[in-house]
């Protein structure tokens, strides 16, 4: 867990709200950090966390005081997956169920750090397995402690990986790596998966935070509404052929020169001077 960031009030984990405990948030100098704090399930997502976590990251999005998120936890584990108790009955299963709850749980959730129009980094503290490995992936940075693994468990169990898994790994290390991931469901350790591209940067447990706070807060510093369209330009690249990212790139820098942001940028740079972004 961050260790400086205050919780508000509402967000403490002395709140009537056990959501409120069990997902903390606060944000410090224009940073919003979200935290998993269910450390003895290894921070195993309920449905009720997943939508906080939902709605916290869209009000990162909508708030313009907030200019990147940092998203962590608590305890050994990151995220182990899905923790499924607690979620609302649905009677009998019929034909249909499991893929609506997939649309409406897990890729709901990946959705929502994908689509935020903040930065998002993780801090995997440790074991992100399952749900909890594609939540990671999602992000747009992943910083990693030297001791934390990622696992794709859903063959152990005999299931098709969920919550994009088959979608992002493939972009993110080729079609072969994210077979063998998914194949065999070995713990892959932090360091193996920076070497394959799906970490950023790998740093001890107790540097963890520290790095997360300076690149979060350079992140803050910077042109938000910049990030927020390169984020959406990298994304989409990645299913669009070169004349439709050509255009949203064009499309894109035409919004961007609209802020104040851009304008400082430029004005910064004539002047010799570092620049002062607001995020407008």
């Amino acid at each position: 867990m961050p260790s400086s960031p205050e919780y508000a009030p509402e967000d403490a984990p002395g709140s009537a709200d056990p959501l409120d405990s069990s997902v903390l948030h606060a944000t410090d100098n224009g940073v919003s950090w979200i935290t998993l704090n269910r450390p003895e399930a290894m921070n195993a997502v309920t449905w009720g966390q997943r939508e906080r976590l939902i709605a916290l990251l869209a009000r990162a999005s909508a708030d313009p005081a907030v200019r990147a998120v940092v998203l962590t936890a608590t305890g050994r584990g990151f995220c182990a997956g899905a923790d499924l108790r607690g979620a609302p009955s649905t009677g009998d299963r019929i034909p249909g169920d499991v893929a609506r709850t997939i649309r409406l749980g897990a890729q709901r959730l990946i959705a929502a750090v994908l689509d935020c129009e903040k930065p998002v980094i993780a801090a995997v503290n440790g074991t992100a397995a399952g749900i909890g490995a594609h939540l990671a992936f999602a992000c747009d940075l992943v910083l990693a402690a030297d001791s934390a693994k990622f696992i794709e468990v859903f063959v152990r169990r005999g299931l098709v990986p969920d919550g994009g898994g088959a979608y992002l790994l493939p972009r993110l290390i080729g079609p072969q790596r994210a077979k063998e991931l998914m194949f065999f469901g070995d713990a892959l350790p932090a360091a193996e998966a920076e070497r394959l591209g799906l970490v950023n940067r790998v740093v001890p447990a107790e540097e963890l935070t520290a790095t997360a706070r300076a690149w979060s807060l350079l992140l803050a510093d910077g042109p938000t509404r910049a990030l927020a369209l390169t984020k959406q330009l990298v994304n989409a690249s990645l299913d669009a052929d070169r004349a439709t990212a050509f255009a949203a790139e064009a499309m894109a820098q035409e919004i961007n020169m609209t802020t104040q942001d851009a304008s400082e940028g430029v004005a910064s740079f004539v002047e010799r001077r570092t620049p002062k972004y607001r995020g407008l």
